[in-house]
């Protein structure tokens, strides 16, 4: 019987590195260096449908009350990210991203995503996004 995979050969679904070493801590409450940083931890968050992350990680002034991911059906099947840009201005950072994904059995889509970031207190939040064709 093979072994199982251990945590740190695990590949993080952002596709930057191992996951323990890369969205795992930031799951597990460490502060993102970056706002890029913490928009790959938030793609991976909803890969694993980690909802209490993505509402911890969303700023206050704009963060939903739920996001209720186990009631999308079909669960969405994330495909991959792509950063195309990250700007950082002090304390408050854009960054672009396109991430790739599938309903069901139908055919692959990207949402392309410019988002905004504000750091407080040494913490990035996402603030919002907007997105693009």
């Amino acid at each position: 019987m093979p072994e199982a995979a251990k945590p740190d050969s695990t590949a993080c679904p952002c596709g930057n590195a191992a996951y323990a070493r890369c969205c795992g801590p930031l799951h597990d409450g460490a502060p993102a260096a970056t706002a890029e940083k913490l928009m790959r931890s938030r793609y991976s968050a909803y890969v694993l449908r980690r909802e209490d992350y993505l509402l911890a990680s969303w700023h206050a002034s704009t963060r939903p009350a739920s996001l209720d991911l186990a009631a999308q059906q079909p669960a969405p099947s994330w495909l991959g990210l792509e950063v195309k840009r990250q700007e950082e201005h002090g304390d408050e950072a854009v960054v672009e991203f396109v991430a790739r994904l599938r309903y069901g059995g139908g055919r692959a889509q990207r949402l392309h995503e410019t988002s905004r970031f504000l750091r407080e207190q040494g913490r990035w939040y996402y603030l919002d996004g907007t997105h693009s064709d």
